[in-house]
Protein backbone atom coordinates (compact mmCIF):
# COMPACT_ATOMS: atom_id res chain seq x y z
CA UNK A 1 0.00 0.00 0.00
CA UNK A 2 1.35 3.41 -0.96
CA UNK A 3 1.62 5.62 1.58
CA UNK A 4 2.34 9.44 1.84
CA UNK A 5 3.88 11.11 5.34
CA UNK A 6 2.48 13.93 6.72
CA UNK A 7 4.98 13.66 10.05
CA UNK A 8 4.49 16.69 12.92
CA UNK A 9 0.69 16.94 12.59
CA UNK A 10 -1.55 17.66 15.95
CA UNK A 11 -3.59 14.04 15.42
CA UNK A 12 -3.10 11.33 13.75
CA UNK A 13 -6.13 10.41 10.79
CA UNK A 14 -6.03 9.47 7.45
CA UNK A 15 -6.27 13.33 5.46
CA UNK A 16 -6.97 11.64 1.97
CA UNK A 17 -4.88 10.42 -0.88
CA UNK A 18 -2.32 12.11 -2.64
CA UNK A 19 -0.96 11.14 -6.36
CA UNK A 20 -2.41 7.49 -5.83
CA UNK A 21 -1.54 7.61 -1.93
CA UNK A 22 -3.34 6.92 1.00
CA UNK A 23 -2.16 10.46 3.02
CA UNK A 24 -1.79 9.70 6.95
CA UNK A 25 -1.21 12.24 9.22
CA UNK A 26 0.92 11.25 12.53
CA UNK A 27 2.27 13.10 15.35
CA UNK A 28 5.44 11.66 15.65
CA UNK A 29 8.45 13.73 14.02
CA UNK A 30 10.07 12.97 11.53
CA UNK A 31 13.39 11.74 13.55
CA UNK A 32 15.04 8.14 14.06
CA UNK A 33 12.35 6.34 12.46
CA UNK A 34 9.61 7.70 14.84
CA UNK A 35 7.30 8.57 12.14
CA UNK A 36 7.40 5.15 10.48
CA UNK A 37 6.77 3.67 13.68
CA UNK A 38 3.69 5.75 14.26
CA UNK A 39 2.41 5.27 10.44
CA UNK A 40 2.76 1.68 10.89
CA UNK A 41 1.22 1.49 14.59
CA UNK A 42 -1.76 3.67 12.98
CA UNK A 43 -2.01 1.52 9.80
CA UNK A 44 -2.45 -1.24 11.80
CA UNK A 45 -4.86 0.15 14.41
CA UNK A 46 -7.03 1.55 11.56
CA UNK A 47 -7.04 -2.04 9.57
CA UNK A 48 -7.49 -3.71 12.49
CA UNK A 49 -4.44 -5.59 12.60
CA UNK A 50 -1.11 -6.39 14.82
CA UNK A 51 1.52 -4.11 14.48
CA UNK A 52 3.76 -6.90 13.35
CA UNK A 53 1.54 -7.23 10.78
CA UNK A 54 2.37 -4.15 8.86
CA UNK A 55 5.90 -3.66 7.53
CA UNK A 56 7.69 -0.81 5.89
CA UNK A 57 8.68 -1.96 2.23
CA UNK A 58 9.89 1.36 0.70
CA UNK A 59 10.50 4.75 1.95
CA UNK A 60 12.52 4.72 5.00
CA UNK A 61 13.56 8.34 4.75
CA UNK A 62 10.97 9.74 2.07
CA UNK A 63 7.16 10.74 2.97
CA UNK A 64 5.99 8.42 0.02
CA UNK A 65 6.24 4.81 1.46
CA UNK A 66 4.90 1.53 1.06
CA UNK A 67 3.63 -0.52 3.43
CA UNK A 68 3.20 -4.47 3.43
CA UNK A 69 0.62 -6.13 5.42
CA UNK A 70 0.64 -9.30 5.94
CA UNK A 71 -2.66 -11.77 5.67
CA UNK A 72 -4.56 -9.05 3.78
CA UNK A 73 -5.51 -9.72 0.05
CA UNK A 74 -5.01 -6.43 -1.87
CA UNK A 75 -9.13 -6.10 -2.90
CA UNK A 76 -9.70 -6.31 1.18
CA UNK A 77 -7.22 -3.49 1.92
CA UNK A 78 -8.19 -1.30 -1.26
CA UNK A 79 -12.37 -2.25 0.24
CA UNK A 80 -11.26 -1.21 3.55
CA UNK A 81 -9.44 2.39 2.58
CA UNK A 82 -12.64 3.11 0.00
CA UNK A 83 -14.68 2.45 3.47
CA UNK A 84 -12.60 4.77 5.46
CA UNK A 85 -12.06 7.45 2.87
CA UNK A 86 -15.47 7.27 1.70
CA UNK A 87 -16.38 8.05 6.30
CA UNK A 88 -13.81 10.74 6.33
CA UNK A 89 -15.60 12.28 3.24
CA UNK A 90 -19.09 12.41 5.04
Amino acid sequence: MAVRAQPGAKHEKIVGTHDGALKVAVTAPPDDGRANLALARFLAKTFGCKANQVELLQGKTDRRKVFHFRGFSVESLQAAVNTILATADS
